[in-house]
């Protein structure tokens, strides 16, 4: 700790040299000067503490403990502070046998006169009061071990290693708690915000349309001043059924913008739609309540079609007592249009608050969300990227595989690359990469070339492709061991960990699924999952089981405590797994074999999110053999989605869905509370 400190003050002096102030230089040395903690320097404390002893200075002696004890001991826990209490004993004690042996009896009667309201009810100084009345002290049995140097060099010892100790274990400020907690409140405010903009919009639109309502009514309804009882009860009933079968907006769409509802004619719009769009609305309630922005619009939208939200809010309606309402509401979906290829991967930081995404032609974008969509940083990459991840702490670090074997470490704040690891030349395709939760390690997988080439349109690497399953140190830079991959060295496309590091999950492309102890470093089980490669691969919620999706089409939940035991089975469809086929113009044919997190779960681990064609899909989980229910479209892309994260903040989570032309769409849900 006081090296640190040292060095610290170095740097902050040759700083200020360098900028030339040189009376903040001054200061700074006057300040070290009189600095009582003495730049944690326990061998400073102890000599000042004897300066105090050797110069009989009472008073000084005595504020300086009362300044450690303020500034450190008080933070100790209450089990030491009777180890305090007694090296503050030991230390007046050491200053009394000084005064004695140095012949000053007059400061001997000093130290009790002034310490006799303090000392005298304690049991430990019962006999100490007699010192300065005993013509030889240090021949009395009570006190002749205080006068031997084995005693005083033993006090001081053990008050120099006490003091060692607290330095080594002081508590480090951590920030992470505050940065949660005001990213958390400025979530929340912006999230009030648009709901007092929504509710002022809504009371401005229903003004509106009782206006509307007003100007349409015949003439004789418009002077009901002339109106008799019974005509005013009338036409009193008749806007009531007006007003009630007009269909009322949700609570939650009040968070939806307000430039796709259209005031008018609603009952028109109702009376016209076909039973084709009213079953249409039963199906997906919430496709036309949320909305995008006004530039991806293609063309101005009909009148009519402005008009059937109420028509789908009504039909979900009606249905609402036969079906369960959906468990998550759309309030709103952005698009982040930065790249101009396909996405590889894209990732949300452990905090919430940053987004990166890696494209195929090695361009990797760092951006926020919140309060508004903004690029942070843009990183652009000689050799071919591969893979990226967040590392845990600190959170703004991104790591980044290449095709070259090396793995860079980029520090997204200061926008500069950290260092590079070369990983393996004869391995150079890193596949895949997985930060531990509870250190700085990481897990990173090389694979060897692939004999069919290196392009995205190729088929993935074949089973003889070998590879390596490596761990790395972020602090050290240097590799900690290699995992042992049985039965031979296999490409790993896909790493995860559970929550506390202590398991880690891989999937390769012989079709088998690894799980190793990471406290051991050791294989702790292994089976075949899929016929092919797995693709992905994540931890349940509660960790007792995993689930894979493969090259088969399968996505599979398998019982870690129960070696290859299938706990469900579902066949998902072709877009959800990959290949991902791109199709154009005069027969333009793209096809992307997956690389990024194919699924990802909700914070309560009951929903999971997977690609499609058109958007995401959310399915709930459930026992049994119809283990996917599916809840929810997000849809708005027009190309195959790629790769799929869900970030969990408070009641809102963030859908990021990533498409093969480059679009990202960040959709805000609701989850409903049942």
């Amino acid at each position: 700790m006081g090296s640190a400190v040292e060095r610290t003050d170095e740097h902050v002096r040759e700083y200020l040299i360098y900028r030339g102030f040189t009376n903040t230089l001054k200061h700074l040395d006057n300040d070290i000067k009189a600095d009582k903690e003495k730049g944690f320097r326990v061998d400073k404390i102890i000599d000042q503490l004897q300066q105090f002893v050797q110069s009989f200075d009472l008073a000084g002696l005595k504020e300086y403990w009362l300044y450690l004890d303020k500034r450190l001991f008080s933070r100790l826990e209450d089990v030491y502070r009777s180890t305090v209490n007694k090296l503050r004993i030991s230390l007046y004690r050491y200053y009394i046998i000084n005064t004695v042996q140095k012949g000053n009896l007059e400061k001997t009667q000093e130290f009790f006169q002034k310490q006799a309201s303090e000392l005298q009810g304690q049991a430990e100084w019962r006999d100490w009061f007699i010192l300065p009345f005993i013509s030889s002290p240090e021949q009395n049995s009570a006190f002749c071990q205080y006068f031997s140097r084995q005693w005083s060099d033993t006090f001081l010892v053990s008050l120099h290693n006490f003091l060692s100790v607290l330095f080594q274990c002081m508590h480090i400020l951590d920030f992470d708690a505050e940065v949660q907690k005001m990213t958390c409140l400025m979530e929340e405010n912006e999230q009030l915000r648009q709901l007092l903009f929504a509710l002022q919009t809504e009371s401005r639109d229903q003004r509106d349309r009782d206006e509307m309502i007003h100007h349409k009514l015949p003439t004789y309804v418009q002077n009901m001043d002339r109106l008799g009882d019974t005509e005013l009860d009338l036409v009193t009933s008749q806007r009531a059924v007006s007003t009630a079968t007009t269909p009322t907006r949700n609570f939650f769409s009040t968070f939806l913008p307000q430039g796709r509802r259209a005031p008018g004619k609603p009952m028109q719009a109702i009376s016209g739609s076909s039973p084709s769009q009213a079953a249409m609305g039963r199906k997906d309630p919430l496709s036309n309540q949320t909305s995008e922005k006004k530039g991806e619009l293609g063309e101005v939208e009909p009148p009519i079609e402005s008009s059937s939200e109420p028509t789908d809010s009504s039909n979900s309606r009606s249905c609402g007592a036969s079906q369960e309402e959906p468990p998550f509401i759309k309030l709103s979906q952005e698009e982040y249009g930065e790249h101009h290829s396909s996405i590889m991967h894209c990732r949300v930081d452990c905090s919430g608050r940053r987004v990166a995404s890696l494209d195929v032609d090695g361009v990797i974008k760092v951006w926020s969300f919140n309060p508004i969509m903004q690029t942070k940083a843009t990183i652009m990459s000689k050799s071919p990227l591969m893979s990226l991840e967040w590392a845990t702490k600190p959170d703004r670090l991104l790591l980044l595989g290449s095709g070259v074997g090396t793995v860079r470490l980029y520090d997204t704040e200061a926008k500069k690359n950290l260092y590079e690891m070369n990983i393996d030349e004869a391995h150079p395709r890193i596949l895949s990469l997985a930060c531990s939760p509870s250190g700085s390690s990481f897990v990173c997988s090389a694979a060897a070339h692939s004999r069919s080439g290196s392009g995205e349109s190729a088929p993935r690497l074949p089973i003889t492709v070998s590879g390596q399953l490596l761990l790395w140190d972020t602090k050290t830079v240097k590799q900690q061991l290699q995992f042992s991959l049985e039965p031979e060295p296999v490409a790993i496309n896909c790493t995860a960990f559970n929550h506390n590091g202590n398991l880690l999950v891989t999937g390769a492309a012989d079709g088998v699924i690894r799980l190793f102890d990471m406290q051991r470093y050791e294989s702790a089980m292994s089976w075949r999952a899929h016929d092919g490669e797995v693709y992905s691969v994540e931890f349940s919620y509660d960790e007792n089981t995993v689930f894979s999706i493969g090259e088969d089409g399968k996505f599979i939940q398998w019982n870690i405590h129960r070696c290859g035991v299938k706990q469900s089975e579902q066949i998902l469809p072709q877009d959800a797994t990959g290949p991902f086929v791109l199709s154009g113009y005069s027969g333009y044919k793209q096809v992307q074999v997956p690389r990024g997190r194919l699924f990802t779960f909700d914070s309560e681990g009951q929903h999971v999110l997977t690609c499609s064609s058109s958007g995401g899909l959310i399915y709930r989980l459930a026992s049994g053999e119809s283990a996917l229910e599916r809840v929810l479209s997000l849809g708005g892309h027009k190309a195959p989605v790629v790769t799929v994260d869900w970030c969990s903040a408070v009641d809102c989570g963030t859908c990021l869905t990533a498409s093969m032309d480059g679009k990202i769409k960040l959709s805000t849900l609701l989850a409903q509370k049942s």
